[in-house]
Formats: structure tokens, C-alpha cells, sequence
């Protein structure tokens, strides 16, 4: 006899929902959204509605002062940050924000990250490391994003979609950092980055 989902053995404790049923509600070219009756664990049944997206990539791109070596930019200064400026209708306002966006079918979280850093910057990357990973918003919404720091980065031209208006600018760590107390930065993921590389040991980055 086949095991109830999210059940370790016969009658053992959940440890991860189990979906009772399960519809599409809307689906669109970005994401869709299901409405789950679900038994979670602790024993609540409750309807789950779940924006369901295929994940996101994030781009660190810091410009080392030393070149590519990271241990001799830890002794000649600090390292600037690539943020992007473009508006946002779901936040109403400009939003400085480091490059990002959708892992599209077949692509590995790297293609993603190294497609999104040409089209939305021009600069490609030599080193790339692979450095969070996160749920976004696990409440309703089960995107991840992972963020690459890249360096060796060599300037080309952008390739925006059509409907992308975007300006880009390298920020000193120590200004970015500021910017994100003040309020000037509100982007999650962007905030994330930053306070990643500000509390790393120098000779890390």
C-alpha cells in the first residue's frame, strides 16, 4: 500500500503537508497560482493559495580596485557594487536594485545569472561563485533566489527586453551600504547582497 504524501511511515507525524486537492487559478507568462486544501503539520487544514514561479537568479557584480585579485583589493581600497536603476508598478516608484531575473526552461541558475548580468548591464564576468540561497516570501510564494557575486567584470552593450528602461551605476561598497540605512535602497534581494559583502573578511570577496 502506496505511503500518504508527506508522511514518513504509516500513521508517523507529518513533516510536510499533505494536499487534500489541488487547482490551477491563474496561470500567466511569469507565474501561476494554485489553491491547495492541505493537513499541515501540527494538525491545521486550512486552503493554501500558492504563487508557484520557476525561480530567480541575482547578480553580485563588484569591481575589484585591484583587478581580479581580491587579497590585493583588500589592501588598496574597497570594492565598487553594480546596481541598476529601473521602475517598479508593483512599488510605484524608481528602484535601485542589483541585476536580476527569471531562470527560463532548460537554464541552470549560472546561465541565468550570466544571460540577465549581459542583457541588463553589458558586462560579462570572468570568476563566478555562488554565495545565498533563499525563499523569497515562503508565506504564499515558493520562488527562491540565488545570488552569484561576479567579478573580472568587462564592460559590452546591454541587451534589454522591450519593455525594460534601465540605467546602471557602480556604487562603493561603504556608499551602497549607507544608501540601504537611509532608505534609498528597499529591494530585498539587493539589501541581502549588500550586507553580504560588507560583513565578508576583504580578503574573502
Amino acid at each position: 500500500m502506496a505511503k500518504a504524501a508527506g508522511t514518513k511511515s504509516e500513521g508517523a507525524k507529518l513533516t510536510t503537508a499533505r494536499v487534500l486537492s489541488s487547482r490551477v487559478s491563474y496561470r500567466g507568462p511569469v507565474f501561476s497560482v494554485t489553491t491547495d486544501e492541505v493537513d499541515e503539520p501540527g494538525g491545521v487544514r486550512a486552503r493554501r493559495d500558492v504563487v508557484r514561479h520557476s525561480g530567480s537568479v541575482v547578480v553580485l557584480a563588484v569591481d575589484l580596485p585591484a583587478g581580479d585579485d581580491p587579497v590585493k583589493a583588500s589592501r588598496t581600497g574597497e570594492p565598487r557594487i553594480l546596481l541598476e536603476r529601473q521602475y517598479r508598478h508593483a512599488a510605484q516608484s524608481m528602484m535601485w536594485e542589483l541585476p536580476a531575473g527569471r531562470i527560463d526552461d532548460g537554464e541552470t541558475p549560472l546561465t541565468a545569472a550570466k544571460r540577465e548580468l549581459v542583457e541588463e548591464t553589458g558586462y560579462r564576468a570572468r570568476q563566478w561563485k555562488r554565495i545565498l540561497h533563499f525563499y523569497v516570501s515562503p508565506g504564499f510564494l515558493d520562488e527562491t533566489m540565488t545570488i552569484y557575486l561576479a567579478s573580472g567584470l568587462k564592460a559590452g552593450p546591454a541587451q534589454p527586453e522591450a519593455d525594460e528602461k534601465i540605467a546602471n551605476r557602480f556604487f562603493a561598497l561603504s556608499e551602497a551600504k549607507a544608501m540601504l540605512f537611509q532608505g534609498r535602497i528597499r529591494d530585498a534581494k539587493t539589501i541581502t547582497g549588500i550586507l553580504w559583502l560588507a560583513q565578508m573578511p576583504r580578503a574573502a570577496r
